[in-house]
């Protein structure tokens, strides 16, 4: 893969990435590479996913964990921690192909700055309806929708004795107390 300074990456310079171990996305043509997540963000990922699961699962909707490839378009690619998809016809060989209906991020130190900024923009762009964010060091599930300006908070929660519910799915609760043990 041949890069020069002002050209963007697109899908086939993504895949042509060789495999070594490192997470590797690409966001507006531009390469970001992230180490590998650790213990505790992917405990937190997988309890939150099962939970998510449960509800989205009975619904018709299929829950995906990273590593999976969401391709928006030719120059952005990326692998959200999770990724709740709405129509089955999104799912192809290579990954989930546009928007999806829900993507979470977990923080990480080498990502915090951004998941909440620069991917948070790029996904309200890119058409996401529902994104959010899982803060292991405060333990709080911030969840915000999509508006015309941007996201906006609509629910969140913090610590372990509180359960988080959103008014946009209204039958979901979910346990936080069991995402943090």
């Amino acid at each position: 893969m041949k890069v020069g300074a002002n050209r963007k990456l697109t899908y086939s310079d993504y895949a042509a990435i060789p495999d070594d171990g490192k997470r590797y996305e690409v966001l507006e043509g531009g390469l970001l590479v992230t180490p590998a997540p650790s213990p505790l963000h992917q405990r937190v990922s997988f309890r939150l996913q099962q939970q998510l699961a449960q509800f989205f699962g009975a619904r018709s909707r299929e829950v995906f964990a990273a590593p999976i490839d969401v391709i928006f378009s030719d120059h952005d690619i990326l692998q959200p921690d999770l990724v709740i998809v709405e129509r089955a016809q999104q799912v192809s060989a290579r990954g989930i192909e546009g928007a999806p209906l829900l993507v979470v991020e977990i923080l990480s130190p080498s990502t915090r700055r951004r998941d909440r900024g620069l991917k948070a923009r790029r996904y309200a762009e890119l058409g996401v309806p529902h994104f959010w964010l899982v803060d292991l060091e405060t333990r709080r599930i911030e969840c915000f929708r999509s508006t015309p300006a941007g996201y906006s908070p609509v629910s969140q929660a913090e610590g372990e004795t509180i359960s988080l519910s959103h008014p946009d799915f209204p039958d979901l609760t979910l346990d936080l107390a069991a995402i943090w043990r």
